[in-house]
């Protein structure tokens, strides 16, 4: 079966014999008593992405608290957040966005600030995840994933490795109607206006406009905007190039060893994706027990091992077999990471601009 970190995946896995959870010291007690949760809810419902839950992880919290969590995927941050502007979102107690929108989400008021005493675990995330731009001191957000935007390609039928984000237009008639984007526009101009020397999160109308005109260069050659309809057509050949996730990427190597994924060396971004509790969640006591329990080391470390994403938790990477820990397209070098950048929270006016010149884009 196909799935992604944007695809929702259905994996049922039976008992919960993958987490050993019954020795890793955590209990329920540290959250909120058994009963005092029970009573409240015996249901927690989740809103993310794909690929960061599973059926067995499912089982295993629900083993140790009684919970019941079903959980809906979104495909995109924009898509989460319309479900919040319509007013649809009131059933969820967990959120997970990424990085950038938790600023958004904090400025039209839709987040809880968060309660460290009932978040024990807090430090065991990575240190620059305990403090980062898009949320100071994690009042409203525990960050749960990490990774880079890159290239993921076709071996066999490329032999000449891609390195940077200008192979796709030194080489757009070879891979003409075979290279597929995101359908995501901070990430599709951004790594253009990066190509071009700029920032990931330029405002400046001349650079957008200069990005705009060469993604037009290249849009003969690209036979869609999707951020995870590629991976089928990929393996098949019928698709050479795409534009991905690391933690699509790795996933779909583990499949398909003759796909390599490249970070440009010019640079891209680092994103990471979060765990909010919104104002209307209805079980907010079951949403701090959801993440205390994820960030248990030995469920970060399981986690990353089966749905292959990188884990914002320093004692679960130390749980990881040293061939996923030295992987560096899961954890690349901090000379990769500083040659790239975060995409940031920008003003409306700003993403209005950007909106505009995708609405051309890819009409």
């Amino acid at each position: 079966m196909s799935y992604s970190r944007r695809r929702f995946l259905k994996t049922a896995v039976a008992g919960c014999s993958g987490f050993a959870l019954s020795s890793c010291g955590w209990t329920l007690a540290k959250v909120q008593t058994d009963r005092a949760i029970a009573t409240s809810s015996d249901e927690l419902h989740i809103y993310t992405w794909a690929n960061y839950i599973d059926q067995e992880v499912v089982d295993a919290f629900r083993a140790k608290t009684g919970i019941k969590v079903t959980f809906d995927v979104f495909d995109s941050n924009e898509t989460m957040l319309a479900t919040f502007q319509a007013g649809k979102a009131g059933i969820y107690s967990i959120i997970y966005p990424s990085d950038y929108k938790v600023t958004q989400m904090r400025k039209l008021g839709y987040l809880s600030e968060l309660d460290h005493l009932r978040l024990e675990s807090l430090s065991n995330l990575l240190p620059r995840f305990q403090d980062t731009i898009h949320d100071p001191g994690n009042r409203f957000s525990v960050p749960v994933s990490w990774g880079t935007t890159g290239l993921l390609y076709n071996s066999e039928k490329l032999t000449d490795s891609p390195t940077d984000w200008s192979y796709l237009w030194d080489n757009k008639d070879k891979l003409n109607r075979r290279i597929t984007l995101m359908n995501d526009v901070r990430e599709v101009l951004g790594a253009t206006l990066r190509l071009l020397g700029y920032s990931y999160n330029s405002k400046n109308p001349e650079e957008l406009k200069k990005a705009y005109d060469r993604l037009q260069e290249l849009k003969p050659a690209i036979a869609t905007f999707t951020t995870d309809a590629w991976r089928d057509q990929l393996i098949a050949g019928d698709l050479l190039i795409s534009m991905v996730y690391s933690s699509d990427a790795v996933l779909a190597t583990t499949q398909n060893p003759k796909l390599k994924y490249v970070i440009p060396a010019s640079g891209t971004s680092v994103w990471s994706d979060t765990m909010v509790i919104p104002k209307t969640a209805p079980n907010p006591d079951a949403a701090y027990a959801w993440m205390e329990f994820m960030l248990q080391p030995e469920v970060a470390a399981k986690l990353t091992e089966r749905l292959s994403f990188a884990t914002t938790n320093q004692k679960a990477i130390a749980k990881l077999p040293p061939e996923v820990q030295s992987n560096t397209s899961l954890f690349p070098s901090m000379e990769t990471i500083n040659q790239s950048e975060s995409i940031l929270p920008m003003e409306r006016d700003v993403l209005e601009a950007y909106d505009r010149y995708w609405t051309k884009l890819t009409s």
